[in-house]
């Protein structure tokens, strides 16, 4: 089946990758006991490289379907790759309601969601502001948040790569009521406060 064929595909590609990002990176993982183990979540971390979603998902233990931009997918053979690494399409800028229903439905179905909320590449270590779908699918799922952290000393051979994995943010903590504008920006303050924190975690140990 095609969900069988995703998931083999899923778990070939992170072998390669990983091996080969092993030699040239020296990567260091903390935090990844914090994944839950039981459930869906939504994982969310800034976004520095398009390295990023396979780096991060090196110590999730389950399949991450990632959002990416309706552009990615026009072409047939990044298309193939991508859809079959999980990934699904999203408008950006459009109100896309079938990417949102698509989100909640993983979530829900014990999933991992991998989301950037800065919602595009920020060009140096700087957060940029994040966007609300990562609160809105956390609400409407039922799923905890899971924040996350990446940082790159460089991209030249066996420069470092440091990824933290935060406290989940428990659902009972995203109140948000009728799609209150209020509430959601309160949960998205509070998720990149998290981010930025596990960011200030590795910046200080730089500064040792």
């Amino acid at each position: 089946t095609e969900k069988k064929m995703t998931n083999w595909f899923y778990y070939l590609g992170k072998i390669i990758t990983g091996f080969i990002f092993r030699i040239w990176f020296h990567i260091e993982f903390h935090g990844q006991e914090n994944q839950p183990q039981d459930r869906g979540y939504i994982l969310c971390c800034n976004h520095r490289s398009a390295l990023d979603p396979v780096l991060i998902a090196q110590k999730i233990k389950k399949p991450i379907r990632y959002m990416a931009k309706m552009e990615l997918f026009q072409n047939p053979f990044v298309g193939f790759i991508i859809r079959h690494l999980g990934a699904f399409p999203v408008a950006r800028g459009k109100g896309d309601t079938s990417a949102i229903d698509t989100a909640v439905e993983t979530v829900k179905s014990g999933r991992v969601l991998g989301l950037f909320p800065e919602g595009t590449r920020s060009h140096d270590d700087q957060l940029l502001r994040f966007k609300s779908g990562a609160a809105v699918i956390a609400s409407q799922s039922g799923g905890d948040l899971l924040p996350a952290a990446i940082w790159y000393e460089g991209k030249k051979f066996r420069s470092r790569v440091v990824i933290r994995y935060g406290k989940p943010i428990a659902n009972s903590q995203i109140l948000i009521e009728e799609n209150s504008t209020k509430q959601i920006k309160v949960v998205v303050a509070l998720l990149r406060d998290e981010v930025e924190k596990l960011l200030e975690e590795t910046r200080s140990c730089e500064l040792k």
